[in-house]
């Protein structure tokens, strides 16, 4: 199913997000012919360590994205306040719905429902809202969750995980997060991998499942 959809809208609430939860996953779509795009919800510029300009992350999205084979015409980046999205849930609702209508995915992938980022929750929730008629995923990112529902896996080669490591790296300004090492993400999918009797994998949450 998730290979056979023609386009697919991969959501982040801050421009890191979804390489480290799904980037695996990304390219395999990428490489399986469906056309991927890539809405980031904040530049997430409060959060860079000193001595990094204000553009860093929008830079590192963008070469992350290349190296996914998301291609750049595809990639948008906006710029909502880190820890604040709650405060614009209306306006995020209001963009969601226009990017159903420009781009009309059949699948989207958000964070995971029970993610326990203030941020990611509010993407979560308005997407589900504004994409109801829509096949929905939610990705993994176990170093914000307690509890996952992991409903779906897909299997990812090493090819994948390379570019999954790869595209993760170009975030020089995030390189000190514990998450951002390869042996934590090459770990974390050969541990999802042993579950499909698989090298590695990904696990998703079912948000929503459309059959048509």
């Amino acid at each position: 199913m998730l290979f056979s959809a023609r386009r697919a809208l991969l959501l982040s609430p801050h421009t890191d997000d979804a390489e480290f939860g799904m980037g695996g996953t990304v390219h395999r779509l990428v490489t399986n012919g469906v056309e991927m795009f890539s809405v980031a919800f904040s530049t997430a510029k409060e959060s860079l360590p000193p001595g990094f300009g204000e553009d860093t992350l929008v830079l590192e999205a963008k070469e992350s994205c290349k190296i996914l084979g998301v291609p750049l015409a595809n990639i948008r980046i906006l710029d909502y306040p880190v820890r604040r999205f709650s405060q614009y849930r209306q306006d995020i609702l209001e963009d969601l719905v226009r990017l159903k209508s420009l781009i009309n995915p059949d699948l989207v992938f958000v964070h995971a429902s029970s993610d326990l980022h203030q941020d990611h929750q509010t993407i979560t929730q308005e997407a589900i809202r504004a994409f109801k008629h829509c096949t929905v995923f939610g990705y993994e990112q176990p170093w914000n969750i307690i509890e996952f529902r992991a409903q779906a896996l897909v299997a990812l080669c090493e090819d994948n995980i390379a570019a999954k490591i790869s595209a993760c790296s170009a975030y020089r300004s995030q390189s000190h997060r514990s998450y951002a090492s390869a042996e934590f993400i090459r770990g974390w999918a050969r541990g999802r991998g042993v579950v499909l009797g698989e090298s590695y994998a990904e696990a998703f949450e079912v948000l929503r499942l459309v059959v048509k």
